[in-house]
């Protein structure tokens, strides 16, 4: 009876875990108790080998190890599911801190990845540099979890594990598996065919992926030569399906109802979901009012998606968003649609730069890894920085963001979910800060969609810094205060405020040639570029047409130096537009910042904070 309540106590917890891994059911019982009894058998059935490459020229991909059976190992039988404990447990971007201060961990990964360097440092670099082609990736899931909690973990089998090769068509799978009651992680390896005494054991590293697709390849780098990927990194603007892909369905407004819609000529009332809306609009032209039935205008936080019943129902009222505006807000369809801007630039072939200038080069790590493979190669034979970051589609914060110049790395990274990769800024234009030196900086704006065919674009003059607090030099990537500049939300990080009055007067004193007039003219040209491409298609491919619609962005902006004639210019680069962005020091800052943003946007006034730009 005992075992019979442990065995169900087991599958309450884990059936579902054990579904979704696909670990077939006869092997369950068997597992319950090797994990119950803690019973590492492995060994019986497996022996670790070093691959002797004596008389042969070793290549980088070729393996270390490998593992073979010392019996016979059928599927059918249910004791034949085995538990390999994880070495090393790491987060992508405390890989060196972990190998510094982690007892034992950089000797053990030194004879495992038979790194031989004299130097601790060396080691550890050496370690660093190899270690994709042995760790292995899952997250946890659920709503319970923080987003923090939900960024992908890493991990490196034991030696037996780590053992265990490549194979196009393996004879054995491994998949990670949670214990709940000590939330312990371990990797289940199972038999998917019968196996000989002798025969060596194999598993696929890239479960999922179709066989012979450019994809697979890609993600197969690690492990196998890369010559075959040739020099095409040119990109397409992908199907219309592409752009629905993940997300909700919007509905379009029915314009023929708005042709003639009047908007109130008296105060108008405001309904907001965003306190700072209901605390600083204090305008006499707005009224903020509690319930939506009364507003002229929602201001909502969470995504609207119903514009044609709201063009039916509610004609005379304004909305806070446009339909389909998350072409621009989400990063790998920022990219596509900044490309179409490309055509008022020229490629340099030489340099290998990539347009619009003010997009850094881009690639959908999901659908494009095979064209960046490409573009790294032509840049590595060429001698030109290869550094990129590698940002989710749809996270802020610097949240599962990772700088790195490893293409084993690069190709692995897919496995953790949706990712860009960006060529990294590797030429910044410094601020001195007097309390510690030139460090990285980005700009903010605040931009306002006023109305999309004709586009109407504003600007908010008052922009917003946000800077680094160690100064700047192209390494050590995993130093977050060196290389990112948000530290809101970084607990412990000194937050360096500036105001754009204040900036300025440090800008001409740092950079007495380069007027910040002309910087600023290039941004907004940048940002009148974007909103051309943004609404040059219909939707889904652009943001659509609708009367009734206003909506608020944040651009985060960066600035590079580009050598341009044998001079050296000033080029803004867009990293990312904001949804929804955070206003609170806009209103720390300027307590007029929403009657301003508010008239412009509603009431059609010209105010001396905003600029037209489009």
């Amino acid at each position: 009876m005992d075992g019979i309540s442990t065995y169900n106590n087991f599958l309450a917890l884990h059936k579902p875990q054990l579904v979704l891994s696909g670990v077939p059911e006869h092997f369950w019982p068997s597992l319950c108790k090797k994990i119950n009894d803690q019973m590492f058998d492995a060994g019986l059935s497996f022996q670790l080998v070093q691959i002797d490459y004596e008389g042969t020229d070793k290549m980088p991909y070729d393996p270390l190890w490998s593992v073979i059976a010392i019996k016979d190992i059928e599927k059918s039988d249910p004791s034949n599911i085995y538990l390999i404990d994880h070495a090393w447990t790491f987060k992508a971007n405390s890989i060196k801190n972990n190998l510094r201060n982690v007892p034992g961990l950089l000797q053990r990964m030194c004879n495992l990845m038979q790194v031989s360097a004299k130097t601790t440092e060396a080691q550890i670099e050496g370690v660093a540099e190899n270690v994709w082609k042995y760790a292995h990736t899952y997250a946890i899931g659920g709503d319970e979890f923080s987003v923090e909690d939900r960024v992908p973990l890493w991990y490196v089998l034991d030696e037996l594990g780590s053992g265990v090769t490549h194979s196009d068509n393996p004879n054995f799978r491994a998949v990670p598996f949670i214990y709940v009651p000590e939330q312990l992680t371990y990797t289940l390896l199972f038999p998917i065919d019968d196996v000989e005494e002798g025969e060596m054991v194999t598993r696929n590293f890239v479960e999922g992926l179709f066989h012979n697709s450019q994809q697979r390849e890609a993600m197969l780098i690690p492990w196998k030569h890369y010559e075959h990927f040739g020099d095409d990194y040119e990109q397409e603007e992908p199907s219309m399906k592409y752009f629905l892909e993940g997300h909700m369905v919007e509905t379009l407004p029915q314009l023929d109802l708005l042709k003639d819609r009047e908007v109130s000529s008296k105060k108008l009332k405001v309904f907001s979901e965003y306190r700072y809306i209901n605390d600083y609009l204090t305008s006499p032209d707005f009224e903020i009012v509690d319930n939506e039935n009364d507003a002229d205008i929602l201001w909502y936080i969470h995504h609207f998606k119903e514009f044609e019943d709201f063009s039916v129902n509610s004609p005379h009222k304004f909305i806070n968003q446009f339909p389909y505006e998350y072409i621009t807000t989400i990063k790998d369809l920022l990219a596509v649609i900044a490309r179409r801007a490309s055509d008022k630039y020229n490629n340099d072939n030489d340099s290998l730069e990539t347009s619009p200038a003010w997009l850094p080069t881009t690639f959908n790590m999901k659908t494009e890894l095979p064209k960046l493979v490409a573009y790294y190669m032509r840049r590595k034979k060429a001698g030109l920085d290869n550094h990129w970051i590698c940002k989710p589609y749809n996270l802020a914060r610097g949240l599962d963001t990772y700088i790195s110049d490893n293409l084993d790395f690069l190709c692995r990274l897919p496995l953790t979910g949706p990712k860009v990769a960006q060529k990294y800024i590797d030429n910044p234009v410094l601020f001195e800060r007097p309390d510690v030196g030139q460090v990285k900086f980005d700009v903010r704006y605040v931009i306002m969609l006023t109305s999309v065919n004709p586009t109407e674009v504003y600007i908010y003059n008052n922009f917003f810094l946000r800077f680094a607090n160690k100064s700047y030099s192209l390494d050590n990537f995993e130093d977050y205060e060196k290389h990112f500049t948000v530290m809101n939300y970084t607990e412990g990080a000194p937050l360096f405020k500036m105001l754009c009055a204040d900036f300025k007067e440090a800008w001409s004193r740092q950079f007495a040639n380069y007027d910040w007039e002309d910087v600023e003219k290039s941004i907004f040209k940048m940002v009148s570029e974007l909103f051309t491409a943004a609404t040059a298609k219909d939707a889904p491919r652009g943001i659509a047409k609708s009367p009734q619609s206003r909506a608020l962005y944040a651009a985060d902006i960066m600035l590079s130096w580009r050598d341009s004639k044998k001079e050296k210019v000033i080029q803004p680069i867009l990293l990312e537009m904001n949804w929804m962005p955070d206003c609170r020091r806009a209103c720390e800052y300027y307590p007029d910042f929403y009657n301003d943003i508010f008239s412009v946007m509603f009431l059609n006034k010209e105010v001396e904070t905003c600029t037209k730009i489009l």
